[in-house]
């Protein structure tokens, strides 16, 4: 009779057999680590016996095990679970994050550690949360992008490689017709390059453009998270101050690099004048540095007319271009869960800028790409576009309007002619009541964001609110406003 040892079956049972202990551990740790938690379906036997490369008998003995040892349940017809009596975290331990975790960092790991947390991400459930940079899902043009994406899908690439760094051509050549038609921006599709939306964008720059210990000069208060970025690469912010017309530009010490958001100040909406413009493009020239022109939300003009980028006054240095870095993103025009963005850049930093990205993530996702491409060379972008600006026009209007309502001239508001939010001063409330009112107001339902975090050099001195509207509906804007005042009354007895 011939034995399972002569066709080395003994041999392939001890190795399954050690298999379905490991198994059996992998799952026992990712449970006791609090990774799967009370009522978690595990895989099917089928999927994870494929994962293992064993038998589905393999991993139904594992099952069995762990079942047996009251880590697992199981009801007739349905998948394994974890038990449900079984607590979250039964013995093993999890590195809990942390800034640094107690690792060895890098310096820019070290710079990174050491900046504000992050705040914490929208939530839903809210009467309202008037956070800058949400958008409405309903706002979303679902059949014009489905239709775009299901066209690219059709036609897809012959071989699924890698594409170029710089984005798809198709993007970019839409891109350049887009931007001179909607922005007056002249430039050529070669200087266009895709990015993952503009927080990468000003990524690429700083670290093309900045040393550890260069100055760049800041709005103050400014876009935080691109003050972040400066920071963490060691480069030493130069907060200057604004007024209506923008950026305070006489007097600009020296720098590296200036990061501005010309068009549309942010937070507080004004718009950098001709002259501030003449005068920031030659101090650039005169010390040698570069413009980061932030064009985050030009789309959304209501009481002025579109006013031109930065980027078409910029006089070319010989054949090298011109120094302004432009930036665009569709965040507030489609989603910013779409991760898109551009730069248009100078002729001789397009190689330079094409690299960066290629090391950063190769390039931008092929088929968002062609999509978007579609949209804009079929003219449903822009036509988009006027549909979103009728729309959150209707917001802002409601806005304003409860705020006169609700709290009359007890406020002051900033920056309401364009964008999609406004900077609401409230003149009965103190500094030192600011965290209170933020906590009472979440407790009541309605997400309020102050202006405090965006300022680089402490305190304002007064409390001021940015409060987005384009994620929020109408009857949603009236209802958190007028929960915002009652608490404001409340206090006040």
């Amino acid at each position: 009779m011939t034995s399972f040892r002569q066709f080395g079956w003994a041999s392939w049972m001890g190795e399954a057999a050690g298999f379905g202990q490991r198994i059996v551990a992998s799952i026992r740790q990712r449970i006791e680590a609090g990774l799967d938690g009370p009522g978690a379906a595990l895989p099917s036997t089928r999927a994870l016996a494929a994962e293992w490369g064993v038998s589905r008998t393999t991993v139904t003995a594992a099952y069995e095990q762990l079942i047996a040892e009251g880590y697992l349940e199981v009801r007739q017809g349905s998948r394994a679970r974890v038990a449900a009596g079984l607590a979250r975290g039964t013995g093993g331990r999890v590195a809990q994050p942390s800034a640094a975790g107690g690792a060895r960092l890098s310096a820019f790991g070290r710079r990174l550690a050491a900046l504000p947390p992050a705040p914490a991400p929208g939530v839903d459930g809210l009467v309202a949360d008037f956070r800058y940079g949400e958008v409405s899902a309903r706002d979303f043009p679902k059949l014009a992008w489905r239709k775009a994406v299901t066209a690219a899908l059709l036609r897809p690439p012959a071989i699924l490689r890698y594409g170029d760094a710089a984005g798809s051509p198709a993007l970019r050549q839409a891109l350049q017709g887009y931007l001179w038609r909607a922005r007056g921006l002249r430039c050529s599709a070669g200087q266009v390059i895709i990015v993952n939306g503009s927080q990468q964008g000003i990524d690429l720059a700083a670290r093309l453009l900045l040393d550890p210990g260069d100055g760049v000069v800041m709005e103050e208060p400014g876009y935080a998270l691109a003050r972040q970025v400066f920071e963490a690469l060691g480069a030493s912010v130069i907060p200057v101050p604004v007024d209506a017309e923008g950026l305070r530009t006489a007097g600009l010490p020296p720098a590296r690099l200036a990061y501005t958001t010309p068009s549309h100040q942010f937070p507080l909406g004004g718009v950098l004048s001709a002259a501030r413009r003449r005068e920031l493009l030659a101090w650039a020239a005169r010390v040698d540095a570069r413009v980061i022109e932030d064009d985050y939300d030009s789309e959304y003009r209501y009481d002025i007319a579109p006013v031109p980028p930065l980027q078409a006054m910029d006089e070319p240095i010989g054949d090298q271009g011109g120094r302004v870095i432009y930036l665009g993103t569709a965040s507030k025009t489609l989603s910013p869960t779409l991760r898109l963005g551009w730069l248009v850049v100078p002729p001789g930093l397009v190689e330079a800028f094409a690299r960066a990205k290629r090391l950063a993530d190769r390039h931008a996702p092929w088929l968002e790409q062609e999509a978007l491409a579609a949209l804009i060379e079929g003219g449903a972008y822009e036509r988009h576009i006027r549909r979103a600006r009728r729309l959150n026009g209707e917001r802002r209007a409601a806005l304003l309007a409860a705020l006169s309502r609700h709290f009359g001239d007890s406020v002051v508001v900033e920056g309401a002619e364009a964008g999609l939010h406004v900077v609401v001063w409230l003149l009965d409330v103190t500094p030192d009541q600011e965290a209170a009112l933020v906590k009472a107001a979440r407790a009541a339902g309605v997400g309020v964001h102050p202006v405090t975090p965006l300022h680089a050099t402490g305190v304002p001195g007064r409390v001021g609110l940015v409060m987005g509207y384009a994620g929020v509906e109408v009857a949603a804007i009236e209802r958190g406003v007028e929960v915002l005042a009652g608490i404001l009354r409340g206090w006040r007895g």
